[in-house]
């Protein structure tokens, strides 16, 4: 009944769904944004004002649908915390790229994120990967190496701040491929686990794990420092939950697309807030990127909508 019940909102609320969607990326590159505005704060740092101030709206979340009590109980802690240190990870990645390079390439290249995970899951886990998502793959990876190619080519007789943008772009690509594996081990959680539990345990363990990286230099932060880390932790924390809720009225297929709105975004909001204008490199690349995602979100789509079918047909005198 309660599959059911899903599968009934999911046909009657796809509009809610898609509007959650949209709200929750609008308010990612927000997070984005004040993190970039934060300046080149260790990431470490970052991490532990992301995380610490996200669990907030995530308990009162918890308080008003009353699962607070129950929220963090589970049967695989390991796999939690499996799952905040790959979670650390890629966020540190992520946000030292962020504040290395202009706001539309940093978002633009960790679309990578989802190509790597039909990589991954190949690999790691033996999922059948064929030949129409494997050309999306390497179409899309193509678009990566479009994006990020000026930079990385700076490598050689660098400036300080050309050298800083390609290991931005290192950083970003190296956190997008934790973040796939992170991905993967949430697949496994999901099988067992509430969502809740899911993204409070990941919120606690990327906090205490954050506060190790404290010997390795955090900074004395400027008012306006503190404020747009907090903030951008209490947003982090706000778009979780919104994503959370989105699936909760349409179906994934429906939903993903919505993602690529931030690209948009995160070009306005660069030009205006941090007079970063995206290159030609990074429309292009983009576009490619954007493409083979769209590409292997309808794919899936088409073959969840096989394997229902075969579910439901009965062979004859069956």
């Amino acid at each position: 009944m309660a599959v059911a019940a899903t599968d009934l909102a999911s046909q009657r609320r796809p509009l809610v769904g898609i509007t959650l969607k949209i709200i929750s990326v609008a308010i990612f590159v927000a997070m984005s944004s004040l993190i970039k505005s934060a300046g080149t704060v260790p990431a470490g740092q970052i991490v532990f004002f992301r995380s610490f101030f996200a669990i907030f709206p995530i308990l009162v979340m918890l308080a008003w649908r009353k699962e607070l009590t129950t929220a963090f109980h589970t049967t695989r802690p390991m796999g939690h915390i499996m799952r905040g240190l790959i979670g650390v990870a890629a966020m540190g990645l992520s946000f030292f790229g962020l504040t290395r390079l202009p706001l539309p390439d940093a978002i633009t290249l960790n679309y990578a994120q989802p190509l790597i995970v039909v990589v991954f899951s190949a690999i790691f886990i033996g999922e059948v990967v064929r030949l129409y998502r494997w050309s999306a793959v390497l179409v899309g990876f193509v678009g990566v190496v479009i994006i990020a190619w000026p930079k990385l080519t700076l490598l050689t007789g660098a400036t300080g701040l050309e050298e800083g943008q390609a290991l931005g772009v290192i950083a970003i690509l190296g956190g997008a491929a934790a973040s796939a594996v992170a991905m993967l081990l949430v697949r496994r959680l999901v099988t067992t686990e509430k969502t809740a539990t899911i993204v409070l345990w990941f919120s606690v363990t990327a906090t205490v794990v954050s506060l190790f990286t404290i010997p390795f230099g955090w900074e004395a932060l400027t008012r306006w420092q503190y404020l747009a880390l907090v903030g951008a932790g209490i947003c982090g924390g706000v778009a979780q939950i919104l994503m959370t809720q989105c699936y909760r009225h349409a179906e994934l297929s429906t939903i993903a697309p919505f993602e690529y709105t931030s690209m948009i975004l995160a070009i306005v909001v660069g030009y205006f807030a941090f007079g970063d204008i995206p290159t030609v490199y990074t429309l292009v690349g983009g576009a490619i990127v954007v493409g083979a995602g769209l590409f292997i979100i309808w794919r899936e789509r088409q073959l969840g909508l096989k394997r229902v079918a075969a579910r439901r047909f009965v062979p004859p005198g069956g």
